[in-house]
């Protein structure tokens, strides 16, 4: 397969936006370069996208996420290979992607926001929108794995 389109030339200007959140995302917040990866996988297992799921397994391992992990991820919350906080951005990255069959309780969000000031959370909740935003635009345009 494909890509359909050649969406970085058709839409450079919607793409600059884009890649201006990967960088605030990647070098002006306080999100652990483990975290980031972790979350971007298991939203990206979440959606099904092949692409980007290449992608961040690749990147994870390059700043020495171990291979144990990524092969449990899909069932974190089944050992205990994970820190809380961790798995408490994992659970927030589940619901958030699964918004419209998991709504935010007032209870799951204090819960969550026990382990993040606001900053740290409001950063967390784009890079899970972020995330979801590319799978779903490598899937449509079927980004190629390369």
């Amino acid at each position: 397969m494909s890509n359909r389109i050649a969406y970085d030339k058709v839409a450079p200007a919607g793409l600059k936006n884009l890649f201006a959140m990967e960088g605030y995302l990647t070098q002006k917040t306080g999100l652990d370069n483990k975290l980031r990866e972790l979350v971007k996988i298991r939203v990206s297992q979440i959606n099904g996208c092949a692409f980007c799921l290449n992608m961040h397994t690749q990147d994870a391992r390059k700043i020495g996420e171990t291979e144990q992990r990524l092969n449990v991820l899909v069932a974190w919350r089944e050992t205990s290979l994970f820190t809380a906080t961790e798995e408490a951005a994992l659970a927030l990255a589940e619901k958030l992607t699964r918004i419209a069959d998991n709504q935010i309780s007032e209870v799951f969000y204090q819960e969550i926001r026990a382990f993040f000031d606001e900053k740290y959370f409001t950063d967390l909740v784009l890079l899970i929108t972020q995330i979801n935003t590319w799978n779903r635009i490598s899937i449509v345009m079927a980004n190629e794995v390369e």
